[in-house]
């Protein structure tokens, strides 16, 4: 019996996965609007029935890989500053801010997060789940600068709330500039200028 449960659960969760995987490139190209539920469900060679059992409703699965995405973006610029080499937390965050909006320019990352995500969920969601995914990186970055006197201590938290404002909104910014070289350039040194502020030298 305990087998069976097991094996269920499992069939379960390929079922979800294979939802996710299904729908996420469905909504980048297409946007949430245009694509049908029983679009999601014959890509990920699964029933409707299935895909309802597994979400509420179509927005439900938007918002599981609009989670899926920002969770691997910032472990993908986790990945990155830890393996830069670089010391320097001041210079560590400048490269992060970079990673972000590399990671924002890409189509399908700049359409699930920027565009889609704030219409099909709301405002106040799409920055929740932001937050969530973005805070302890910026705040266990705050407090790295902070502990290693390259920034005079202050409250970590509202500090990084503004940060992560600032970045969202120049990924928006620069999503509305259509890739324009110069734009990106001006970005990256109204950022480093933001954090060079910040330091205590």
């Amino acid at each position: 019996m305990k087998s069976n449960v097991r094996t269920q659960a499992q069939r379960s969760a390929a079922t979800r996965e294979a939802l996710l995987v299904a729908a996420r490139p469905l909504f980048a190209s297409d946007g949430f609007g245009r694509v049908s539920a029983d679009a999601i469900a014959r890509a990920a060679s699964a029933t409707r029935g299935a895909m309802y059992h597994q979400s509420a409703d179509k927005t439900d699965l938007f918002a599981a890989v609009f989670e899926a995405v920002e969770a691997e973006v910032m472990e993908d610029i986790g990945t990155s500053v830890a393996g830069s080499g670089e010391t320097d937390p001041v210079a560590l965050m400048k490269l992060g801010a970079r990673a972000w909006l590399d990671a924002c320019a890409e189509p399908a990352v700049h359409r699930i997060i920027l565009v889609e995500a704030p219409s099909v969920l709301g405002w106040e969601r799409w920055r929740e789940v932001g937050m969530r995914y973005g805070m302890g990186l910026v705040q266990g970055m705050l407090e790295q600068a902070i502990d290693a006197g390259r920034m005079s201590k202050q409250p970590v938290a509202p500090l990084a709330h503004v940060l992560i404002g600032a970045l969202d909104e120049a990924a928006l910014y620069l999503a509305r500039s259509d890739g324009s070289a110069r734009a990106r350039r001006d970005v990256d040194g109204i950022i480093d200028r933001l954090v060079d502020a910040l330091t205590s030298e």
